[in-house]
């Protein structure tokens, strides 16, 4: 039986510490929280790896490093509701869990969506509502919220999430240009979003979040 626990504590200590995550709460619900939970069956050993691992059709779980200073970014507090769009398996749904007051988790396919249920019912992650539908659309009956996440790339960011979020609300998400990408984080201002660069990294683009073509006689 592999010991996760010690390769938990490994990813925390080679992944998430030097990539200047300090927050105890996050580096406790990291500890906490079975990545192994989350990933496919077949997958399972590298459930600590220091990559994306991939969950079908173009849509993955973020790397512990990623995930990580994207919620160091965001910096939930106990008070606040979460969005978390594209959760997959469940797995940023159950970190967050653990930072917030209460998390709507998003998901477009089914079969993840149930997975995503599955696994956080495992883990006890009770403040986790798992929503069902597009990611593009969020969760607008849970509105407004005060944070937002995204769980894969994008290359626009819908108006609809961003009449979602409320006023003064934070929103981290990772904008992909080719191959490579940046994270940042947004401040809802009126009806746009400002925004700033916080770090590079790289993920496949989520369903929908395309650059739409601009129509042309």
């Amino acid at each position: 039986m592999p010991d996760y626990a010690t390769r938990r504590t490994m990813m925390v200590d080679t992944q998430v510490r030097p990539s200047d995550v300090t927050k105890f709460t996050i580096i406790s619900a990291m500890l906490r929280t079975p990545r192994e939970v989350f990933v496919p069956d077949a997958l399972r050993e590298a459930a600590y790896v220091g990559e994306n691992i991939t969950l079908g059709d173009n849509r993955v779980l973020l790397d512990p490093r990623t995930l990580s200073k994207m919620l160091d970014v965001l910096d939930v507090t106990g008070t606040e509701l979460v969005l978390d769009i594209g959760c997959g398996t469940g797995y940023s749904a159950a970190i967050l869990a653990q930072l917030a007051q209460a998390v709507v988790a998003v998901e477009e396919d089914d079969a993840l969506a149930q997975d995503a249920e599955t696994a956080l019912a495992h883990v006890g992650a009770e403040a986790v509502i798992v929503h069902k539908g597009p990611l593009t659309e969020g969760a607008p009956d849970h509105a407004p919220y005060d944070a937002m996440i995204l769980q894969g790339g994008v290359s626009e960011f819908p108006a609809a999430l961003t009449r979602q979020l409320r006023e003064g609300g934070r929103v981290v998400c990772l904008f992909m240009q080719g191959p490579l990408g940046v994270v940042r984080l947004g401040v809802r201002q009126g009806d746009q979003i400002a925004w700033r660069d916080v770090f590079n990294a790289a993920a496949p683009v989520l369903p929908g979040f395309e650059k739409q073509e601009a129509f042309t006689f």
